[in-house]
């Protein structure tokens, strides 16, 4: 199944619930099919897919990976992912030694590959945090991609897809960020 079909048909199953968003998920396709197209590239050439964010957005990288190291939608073989978010001893080690800024950029350092995927999440666009770890990951040979809110901030010109939800409330950015990270998994996973 293409992209392109693959993504209709996510759209169509979130559309009923998330009229407010569809012209958002319009506006983005090409993005969302680049970004897809990034990660999809990136796992077939045996890379992984690093995730990290703060808050929310690290509750979205953890559920991300997951998706994608176990399941979204079909049996298929697992997919190389990680959110940076988990590790309590490297984000406490890091936080202390280097300073919360660091804490993704670390572990960039020490995990991405050249060829691996690097996607930050921030819902104003300006995480520090974020920002300097996607840094990290492209002087490293990744290819990075932002899902972002508000106007992309400091962050959407940096990276190589940036997919941004032009809400203001952190919430209603969330809801969206939920809804992109299945779309992503979905055309992901499915089969070229």
């Amino acid at each position: 199944m293409s992209l392109e079909r693959a993504f209709e048909a996510e759209h169509r199953s979130i559309r009923e619930n998330l009229r407010r968003q569809e012209d958002a998920l319009e506006a983005l396709q090409g993005s969302i099919l680049e970004a897809a197209e990034v990660l999809r590239a990136c796992l077939s050439s045996g890379g992984k897919v690093l995730f990290f964010g703060n808050g929310g957005s690290a509750a979205d990288a953890q559920h991300w990976a997951a998706e994608l190291t176990g399941r979204y939608l079909r049996e298929r073989p697992g997919m190389a992912a990680l959110a940076l978010t988990t590790d309590t001893s490297a984000l406490t080690a890091i936080g202390n030694d280097y300073g919360f800024g660091q804490v993704f950029a670390r572990q960039v350092e020490a995990l991405a590959r050249p060829g691996d995927a690097a996607v930050g999440i921030s819902t104003s666009g300006n995480s520090p945090n974020v920002h300097a770890a996607l840094e990290r990951a492209k002087a490293q040979g990744c290819k990075t991609v932002a899902v972002l809110g508000r106007d992309g901030g400091s962050i959407a010109p940096l990276v190589d897809v940036a997919l941004v939800y032009g809400a203001k409330e952190t919430p209603r950015i969330q809801e969206f960020h939920a809804v992109l990270g299945h779309v992503l998994c979905a055309l992901v996973e499915s089969e070229p």
